[in-house]
């Protein structure tokens, strides 16, 4: 199985509002859980960015790189991931637009796994200087911005949690309710529909799966009156049941919002 290997050229796909600028769409992110004062909008309008157009399964970062940019994702869907000696690959978390999958590259200087687009792609790149001059003249989007990292770490830890205890049918019916959620909060989701190209070997690699048992395990979701899958839609036809059958409780993704200051 290839992972990476596209061209930094081809234009993107349709997971976001085309009319939106990255300070938009970092805007509308940001204020997700928290609100934003005149002043801290107008800091993320000056940010500058350039765009960069991305074929599906390619490598933005790979490991070992040293970055010298973070990556919002404007348009598509990526991933970060690890492979073993073997060059059997681990998912370990899915990125859709309004996500800076490599922010803690501002801190940690060379890349511990690679980040890779699903899908063509739009992303911005925004240079490390102009984050951190940006995180010293407004702390209060800085610790956002740290929030948002912090917020990752506890999806990593939920994921954890499912490849080590539960079973196939709970963890992928898990992975749907929490990337519902996640695309419901940035504009992207709209009576429990969404835009999902994940492919069956994607979701066996990120929930620790062979591709036979993300097969089965699907049709037994679809069969259970859950959901519809069908060329990267995804349609959840019973919410709460899809929730009990993936012990998803949200508390975990942070949805709570904070004053300005």
């Amino acid at each position: 199985m290839e992972h990476g290997g596209g061209a930094l050229s081809c234009t993107g796909t349709s997971l976001m509002n085309k009319s939106e600028t990255p300070a938009e769409l970092l805007v509308r992110k940001l204020e997700r859980t928290a609100e934003l004062s005149g002043r801290q909008r107008d800091a993320l309008g000056q940010l500058e960015a350039v765009r960069v157009s991305v074929d599906a399964h390619t490598d933005i970062v790979r490991e070992g790189d040293r970055p010298t940019s973070v990556t919002l994702l404007l348009e598509g869907f990526c991933c970060r991931y690890k492979l073993v000696t073997d060059g059997k690959r681990q998912i370990t978390s899915f990125h859709i637009p309004g996500d800076l999958p490599d922010l803690p590259a501002l801190f940690l200087s060379v890349a511990d796994h690679n980040l890779c687009s699903l899908v063509p792609s739009q992303l911005a790149m925004i240079a490390h200087a102009a984050m951190l001059s940006l995180f010293h003249e407004q702390p209060r989007l800085a610790h956002l911005f740290w929030r948002d990292t912090l917020i990752d770490a506890a999806v990593f830890r939920e994921w954890m949690v499912g490849i080590g205890r539960r079973a196939a049918f709970t963890r992928v019916a898990h992975l749907f309710c929490e990337l519902v959620v996640r695309m419901q909060a940035v504009g992207l989701s709209s009576d429990y529909s969404v835009e999902l190209p994940l492919t069956q070997t994607d979701i066996a690699d990120a929930l620790g799966l062979s591709t036979v048992h993300v097969n089965r395990t699907l049709q037994e979701i679809r069969s259970a009156g859950l959901i519809k899958l069908s060329r990267g839609r995804l349609v959840v036809l019973n919410w709460e049941g899809l929730c009990d059958a993936g012990e998803f409780e949200q508390s975990y993704l942070h949805r709570q919002r904070a004053k300005a200051v």
